[in-house]
């Protein structure tokens, strides 16, 4: 008769599926960050930002604006220089290079958050934490973009002069900050892992069997 040792380890259990609230989560930022991009773009495209002093003010250029109608006439101008606002046609086309940039830069962070949801493992999180950081970069940009705005036109500023598409750019910045924060932080946390037994029974070393030779 002779002892054999046999080492059984524990019953393999098959791998997690991602939790409902990850995924949820992570659908949410995806879904909000789209929305932002188009709004951004929206604003970017339409440029008109401010109305004030009989004058429309834009990131492409300015127009009279007839007081009775509320609609700009004929005389636009790309010109911003012409406009008498000091530092205007240096600071504006700065504000919608910075801006533009930032829609591109969440365009890409979107693409890699979708990307991430599409792979496993440490390609999925690596392409999270990319996007993650584009999509703050995003709102970084936009967020200067829209105050260098307000503080080259403070003196003409009030808030019945903003457009609708200039707080679709608002909405759109803050929205792109709530998303990168939301995404890094969703990175944090720890999933639960669906055990089904005790750490402890899963923790025993070594089952001895003995059978005969």
């Amino acid at each position: 008769m002779t002892a054999i040792k046999i080492r059984v380890g524990a019953v393999p259990h098959g791998k997690p599926g991602p939790l409902f609230l990850d995924v949820l989560c992570r659908s949410l930022i995806i879904l909000c960050t789209s929305l932002s991009v188009v709004l951004s773009s929206v604003a970017v495209c339409d440029g008109h930002w401010l109305l004030a002093g009989g004058h429309m003010f834009g990131l492409w250029y300015f127009c009279s604006v007839d007081q009775q109608s509320f609609k700009a006439s004929q005389n636009c101008s790309t010109h911003l220089e012409q406009s008498g606002v000091e530092g205007v046609g240096v600071g504006l086309p700065a504000c919608r290079s910075v801006i533009t940039l930032a829609v591109v830069s969440a365009l890409f962070g979107l693409e890699m958050l979708v990307m991430s949801q599409a792979s496993e493992g440490r390609d999925s999180s690596r392409r999270w934490t990319l996007g993650t950081r584009l999509v703050l970069l995003a709102g970084v940009m936009a967020a200067g973009g829209v105050a260098g705005f307000v503080l080259l036109l403070g003196t003409f500023a009030t808030l019945l002069g903003f457009t609708l598409t200039f707080w679709c750019q608002f909405t759109a910045t803050v929205l792109f900050c709530l998303n990168g924060l939301a995404a890094q932080h969703i990175q944090h946390i720890e999933p639960l892992l669906p055990l089904s037994g005790h750490p402890d029974k899963l923790q025993k070393s070594d089952i001895y069997r003995r059978s005969a030779v």
